[in-house]
Parts: structure tokens; sequence; C-alpha cells
């Protein structure tokens, strides 16, 4: 206990008493710990959300940077990212309906239902399973075609809700949602008149289902009675992601305006205009007819690419633009060694038309090899593919 807690004795109102707190050690631990698994869980989210080529990064010993390309509803991100969601499944207490508010029984809890309408929900006070069981879960339709989620559980989870229900079929079980938040204040120093924020953290809870158990539950199940697809989905969202180890709050955001991302969309043209200017003079001075055929090919091939990333609504970001100025340098790659091939053929007296034919052949073994040699294999081949392309251009 020494290595991890400092232990104080002290005297208060109520006579003496000992003060048990972490030292300082095991609270950077603890720090460090939850930032690595906020870290991993916005990932998760964001990943959830569709955004590609986020940025997701810890900055000093407290904060996460996040950056999303490409997103329009910044409030909902906002709002996904934030949220520190957690379920717990518990059972109904036998004498719920009897229940019309004040203190409850012992052993049980009473929370509000999701509505607010009628007296809250008693609940037992041992969860059976917790958010944290959840592998799995996605949004459907019941029978009736109301929104659902369907939940998977892991194998430690699945036992523990089959025990739960073995002896509970006909009963109630209620879904509790618990939303960690920060309850934001501001308080006045008399002495200075400096404003100081003061942020303290509180839990809402409701239930936002409840049911009669049909059969014994397993490691699947769903859970009904949502109020919109929506809803189910961002419930799914958060099951599937997990839970924040620690809550969040945003400190700073910032958008970068139109005029800055058309500085970027037009350096990142010029730039793709150049290379491919660069490669279509050369491809002409070496190859000529041949090299037009090659810069044809070329152009159809970056449009594809931008078609693609059109259909699919992806966002060109820097290193995107700087992906398409190589895939321009790196595209004729297979066409140099093709023609190389075909001047060889024409250089030991093969007829144009023959040479054609067996240059596309034997190059398309120098093409593959690469592919599948190792490494360092790779590399000799292509060191003596360069030094052959040198003799010929002397020649």
């Amino acid at each position: 206990m020494s290595n991890t807690f400092n232990l104080q004795s002290s005297i208060d109102n109520q006579g003496p008493a000992l003060v048990l707190s972490y030292n300082d050690a095991t609270l950077d631990e603890i720090n460090s710990y939850a930032v690595n698994q906020n870290l991993t869980t916005l990932r998760n989210r964001i990943a959830e959300l569709g955004v590609t080529e986020a940025l997701v990064q810890s900055q000093g010993s407290s904060r996460i940077v996040v950056e999303l390309p490409g997103v329009q509803d910044t409030a909902e991100a906002k709002r996904v990212l934030g949220r520190t969601a957690n379920l717990e499944f518990r059972m109904v207490a036998e004498d719920a309906d009897t229940y019309t508010g004040g203190i409850p029984p012992a052993g049980t809890e009473a929370f509000p239902f999701e509505t607010l309408d009628g007296p809250p929900v008693l609940l037992e006070r041992q969860a059976i399973v917790t958010g944290d069981k959840v592998t799995n879960a996605q949004t459907g339709v019941d029978e009736n075609g109301s929104p659902e989620v369907s939940i998977t559980l892991d194998s430690a989870g699945g036992k523990l809700m089959q025990n739960a229900t073995r002896t509970a079929v006909g009963k109630q079980m209620a879904v509790l949602f618990i939303e960690n938040k920060q309850r934001i204040t501001y308080e006045e120093d008399p002495a200075t008149g400096e404003t100081t924020e003061v942020r303290t953290p509180y839990a809402e809870t409701k239930v936002i289902n409840r049911a009669n158990i049909q059969a014994v539950l397993g490691s699947s199940f769903r859970i009904t009675g949502l109020d919109s697809t929506a809803e189910a989905a961002e419930l799914a969202l958060l099951l599937r992601s997990g839970a924040l180890a620690a809550p969040m709050y945003f400190v700073e955001e910032r958008t970068i305006g139109p005029s800055l991302g058309q500085e970027n969309i037009d350096k990142g043209l010029f730039s793709t205009q150049v290379g491919y200017l660069l490669v279509f003079v050369f491809m002409i001075i070496f190859y000529r007819l041949f090299g037009v055929i090659a810069n044809v090919a070329l152009a159809v091939n970056v449009i594809i690419i931008i078609a693609i990333m059109s259909i699919l609504g992806s966002s060109l970001t820097l290193p995107g633009i700087a992906g398409i100025v190589l895939t321009i340098g790196m595209a004729v790659d297979a066409n140099v060694l093709i023609f190389e091939r075909i001047r060889e053929e024409i250089a030991n007296g093969v007829r144009p038309k023959s040479a054609i034919v067996a240059g596309f052949d034997r190059a398309f073994s120098s093409i593959l090899m690469p592919t599948s040699q190792p490494y360092w294999s790779r590399l000799s081949y292509l060191r003596l593919v360069r030094v052959r392309l040198k003799a010929l251009r002397l020649r």
C-alpha cells in the first residue's frame, strides 16, 4: 500500500481522521491509462462515423488532439465523441409496480424512465452485465417495424446473463443508460473579482427499455422500445466503440476556412500538373508515339482515381494529393519496361509487330517479379534493370 497510497493523519471537526490519497506516481499512471484508453475509444468512434484520414493523437499528458477532415456537422461530431455513456442491464424489482416514489427499499434504486411519464422505475442495485461486456451492436427493426439494437456479449458476459435469467423467466429486465456529464458554473472571487470556471461531474441516468424475459438469455439478445432509428444507431455506435475511461471537455475548437482549404487545393493541383507535365515531356522525348499512348493511359488513370474518390465521398487531403502525384510518377514504370523490351527486340533484328508482342510477353515477368521477391532481391533486381536501361539509352 505504501507504494501506491499516501497515508496521513489529521484532525477535523469530528475528531482524528486518516487521509488516504494516491501518490504522484500512481496518479500519473492512472492519467496515462485514461488518456490511452480514450485515444482508442475516440479512434473507434471516428471509424464508426465514417470519417477517413482522421488524426487522433495525444498532446502533453492530459490533452487529445482530434482532426476531422470533411466533417460538415461539427456539433454532432462533438456530441458523439464526447459522450461518456454506458449501459447496465438490471432486474426490475419485484415491488416495482407498487412503487410510487420516495425512499426506495433496501437493495434497490429508482431511476426515471426515458419518456419521464409516470413514476420512476425501481431496479435492483446489482447490475447483471455492463456495457464493457458488449463485443458487437447492430441496428435493425423488429417484427413491428420499430428500431432495435442487436447486442452480442463476450463469453463472460454471456454466462452472467444466462445465470441471471435462468430463474427469472417471466420477470422484467431493464436497460439503464448512464452518461457522465459535467456541470459548468462560474464562481467569482470576492477579493480579486476574478471569475473561475468550475466543472462538477455528475451522472445522468435513465431507463431506456423495460421488457419481460421470455426465455433464458445468452450472449445475443435485442434491445427494443427505442424512439427512432437515429437513437438506435447512436446507441449501437457507443456500445461498439466502448465507453470513455474519463470524461472529456473541449478546450479549443478550430475550423479551417475555405481560404486555407482553397490554397491547399491550388497548390496540390499545381504540383499535380507539374508532375504530369514532366512525365508527359519525358515520355514524348524518349518514346514518341508510344509515349503519347502511355500519356493518354496515364490521364485516364488519374481521371479514374478522382472519379472513384468522388463516388466514395473521400476528402482530398494533402497526403492524398501527394499520393496522386506519386501515382503519376510510378504509373509509367510498366510502360518503360515494356518499351525498353521492344527496343531490345528491334535492336536484335526482330520485326516491329513481333517485337511488340515479345516486348509485352517478356516484360510481364519483369513487372511481376519485384512484387513477389523478398525485399533485398527487389533492390538487386531494380539495380540490374536500371543498369540495363541506362546501357540501352547509351546505344
